[in-house]
């Protein structure tokens, strides 16, 4: 079937419940008379434990359970959290180092967990946090990435996590060696506090032998056998689901040792057990994002045509290896190094270290923003010191459209591409002709302004199967049970309106069902992008097994030979017979016959690769000298997704993504001081955009249909932060480099970009 959805801008149907204040997340859902869980977090940075004296807790008002690291390992626990490990480049693999559920004999990040207190309410469990005796001695504290003497764990001396390399490095180097010219930049990309709408909230409870854990996450599964290989039963015993969740990022896609206490503490009292993190305690404990340094090099020969491209990185993991953090600077960042160049030769290491800080992994995007951040700083400076146009500097460079399929250096194999032509399109809604008047405006105002540009590639990540199951309702409508998990995006518009455009079926008589490990035998949840390809793929494959079985089912009701039949999206037809069945009529045409075989739909399908979205990103900013305050004036994106299934929800995604990027450019940072102490833990402390910070975005698509799907779609969801940072970061570069200034690294906010100007180098840092 090489049909794809109509690409109507339906509008979501969710909204009306969200915007009414009917959503029901989390702290909704819990069970009444649930218990409530509070977790005592560790207040120093690094420290061995010398005392953990819980018993006048336990004795106080409400309690009914105060648990710590040895009552689970007691209890025959695992409390040990899985992570992946990334490859060294001798062979062997990054370092495995326990992260504890609780904290185990010592602490080693602010906000790291060490007891959780339950109590009847949650006044009553936060007083008798209070009466817990913690004493400690205190340890160096390592906030610097790089090699260390204070070592945090032992498995990983000098606290080096992993040292990653992919590419040819010898070939590398002789491209470097033959160069007409070389550039180099050092390239900081700060951490950033992810701060999802709805912070983490969870519950446990224990009916007739099995848990059942509901959280605000990304997918139900991982969590699922996280559980059962902790508790050491069977994956049958354990249920997890997801309510609505308000926004994850990344950040919610993983198990977080609350969720394995709460189910401990539910089993231990026999009732529910219900918690939810506040604003500062998210800030102390949510995974992190980004947080690296990088050198990166050019090679060009005479023709300004990259022959080679040198990087070393530095990334942060903070206190211990959360579950992709190993892999997020080192695989995932390689996902995209080259980006959309014809880089024959190309040289990646990256090595991961050990902090004192709270544990970074992935946000929106992964690795792939971090590589095309570095990439288009570098393609930027790269034509300011070749004195060419820096559009016309990519274009020299990008690969063409006849080169296609697209092998790169780092394994990916890119499918299609119009790199010049989705770029032109961009220049035009850009009303980059006109820039150089509104510069002149400007500094007629006494302001500076500039045009940066950053044209980006993704790769789409996560697994490439997915199931569905379709099942035909006794009230005359269908269900849709899909295995990727709604943060806010709008699935339950998309999968409907994808699932209406293949049957007919009216969008209003569907319901989406996900984030229920009972209802729906696997799935891949959210994240990388993935959802729109692999769960349209699989929904596609139930739609051609339905019509086949209906056709079979219809030919004796309609007269005619099942080869006859044709399905029209709306009807079946075929020659001979007046009879036209729509898909629901022929299901009740079924349900009426006794074919129950015929009302349940289950498909697993897999992608044969993955898409790979790209655009281009304009952005225009004014600049105060005597403030240094950054404005963000202007913004236009041009992107090729391939096919839309709703423009309108895309466009949402990139206007979303491109924020988070402004965000990270222009206002978040987080701050630790030398103790170890998070200074950026208030929204007092920490800048999230604001929407004066953010202009209207221009936003058109120039599709270049993928062949890795038969929907010809790429995915959208991470794409808008992918463009975002470096389009802003150039503008600003742009704006300030006839100043002398050389060298600008995010936030620009304005006390950093004031002593920019002011050449305080110490105060911009």
């Amino acid at each position: 079937m090489d049909k794809f959805g109509k690409s109507q801008p339906v509008k979501r149907v969710e909204d009306v419940r969200f915007l009414t204040g009917h959503g029901r997340y989390v702290d909704d859902v819990a069970p009444e008379g649930s218990l409530r869980a509070f977790v005592f977090r560790s207040p120093v940075a690094h420290a061995e434990i010398t005392t953990l004296d819980v018993s006048a807790a336990r004795e106080a008002e409400g309690v009914h359970l105060v648990v710590t690291s040895d009552d689970m390992l007691t209890a025959g626990i695992d409390t040990g959290m899985s992570f992946t490990q990334a490859p060294n480049r001798d062979g062997s693999k990054g370092a495995a180092p326990k992260r504890p559920v609780l904290a185990e004999g010592r602490v080693r990040f602010v906000g790291e967990p060490v007891a959780v207190v339950v109590a009847e309410t949650m006044e009553q469990a936060r007083d008798a946090a209070e009466l817990i005796e913690f004493d400690y001695d205190e340890l160096p504290v390592v906030t610097a990435i790089g090699p260390g003497e204070s070592v945090i764990h032992p498995e990983a001396p000098e606290n080096r996590a992993f040292d990653f390399g992919i590419g040819d490095e010898d070939a590398t180097n002789a491209a470097f060696a033959a160069a007409a010219k070389t550039v180099k930049l050092e390239v900081g990309d700060n951490r950033v506090i992810v701060n999802s709408m709805e912070p983490r909230g969870a519950y446990a409870e224990w009916q007739d032998g099995r848990v059942h854990l509901a959280f605000g996450g990304q997918g139900v599964w991982g969590m699922k056998g996280e559980l059962a290989r902790a508790f050491h039963i069977d994956a049958e015993q354990v249920r997890i689901t997801n309510p609505d969740v308000g926004g994850g990022f990344g950040m919610k896609s993983f198990p977080y040792p609350e969720y394995f206490v709460l189910a401990f503490a539910a089993r231990e009292t026999g009732r529910p057990v219900r918690w939810m993190s506040d604003r500062t305690e998210a800030m102390l404990s949510d995974n992190g994002g980004r947080d690296l340094e990088t050198t990166a090099e050019f090679a060009f020969d005479a023709n300004n045509k990259i022959i080679g491209y040198r990087l070393h990185s530095r990334s942060n993991l903070g206190a211990y290896s959360s579950q992709y953090a190993q892999m997020i600077q080192s695989n995932l960042f390689a996902r995209v190094l080259t980006g959309t160049y014809d880089i024959q030769n190309a040289w990646y290491r990256c090595e991961g270290f050990f902090t004192n800080t709270a544990q970074v992994d992935a946000y929106r995007g992964a690795g792939r923003p971090e590589a095309i951040y570095v990439l288009e700083r570098l393609m930027d400076r790269a034509a300011r010191e070749l004195d060419v146009d820096p559009l016309e500097l990519r274009r020299i460079n990008f690969i063409k459209p006849d080169q296609f399929p697209y092998a790169t250096v780092t394994g990916e194999n890119y499918d299609v591409g119009d790199f010049s032509r989705v770029m032109g399109h961009a220049e035009n809604l850009a009303d980059r002709s006109g820039f150089a008047a509104r510069r002149a405006a400007s500094e007629a105002a006494g302001k500076l302004r500039g045009l940066g540009v950053c044209y980006y590639i993704e790769s789409i990540l996560g697994a490439p199967n997915e199931d569905v199951k379709v099942e035909f309702t006794e009230d005359g409508g269908a269900r849709i049970y899909v295995g990727t998990q709604s943060n806010g995006q709008g699935h339950e518009t998309v999968f409907r309106q994808f699932l209406s455009d293949q049957t007919g079926i009216p969008a209003d008589r569907i319901e989406v069902v996900q984030g229920d490990s009972d209802l729906i035998a696997s799935g891949g949840g959210t994240g990388g992008s993935r959802s729109v390809t692999v769960q349209t793929n699989v929904t596609l494959q139930a739609v051609n097994d339905m019509v086949a079985g209906f056709s079979e089912f219809l030919a004796g009701e309609m007269g005619v030979d099942a080869g006859s039949i044709s399905f029209d999206d709306e009807t079946f037809r075929a020659e001979g017979s007046n009879v036209t069945p729509t898909m629901l009529e022929a299901a009740q045409m079924a349900r009426e016959a006794g074919r129950e075989d015929l009302l349940t739909w289950k498909a697993t399908a897999t992608l044969p690769g993955r898409s790979y979205p790209n655009g281009c990103h304009l952005a225009e900013v004014e600049i105060d000298p005597e403030t240094g305050q950054v404005t963000c004036d202007r913004y236009n994106v041009v992107d090729d997704f391939g096919n839309l299934i709703n423009p309108m929800l895309a466009e949402g995604q990139v206007h979303g993504g491109v924020v988070q990027g402004l965000g990270q450019a222009l206002t978040e940072r987080v701050v630790y001081d030398e103790e170890g102490q998070l200074l950026t833990a208030t929204f007092m402390d920490y800048a999230m955009p604001r929407a004066d910070d953010v202009p209207m975005i221009g936003f058109e698509t120039e599709p270049v249909p993928s062949t890795a799907n038969p929907m010809g779609m790429k995915g959208c969801g991470e794409a808008g932060t992918v463009g975002s940072m470096a389009a802003v970061s150039n503008a600003v570069q742009d704006a300030l480099w006839a100043r002398g200034i050389k060298q600008v690294d995010m936030p620009f906010t304005p006390s950093r970009v004031w002593a920019m100007l002011e050449g305080d180098a110490i105060a911009a840092e």
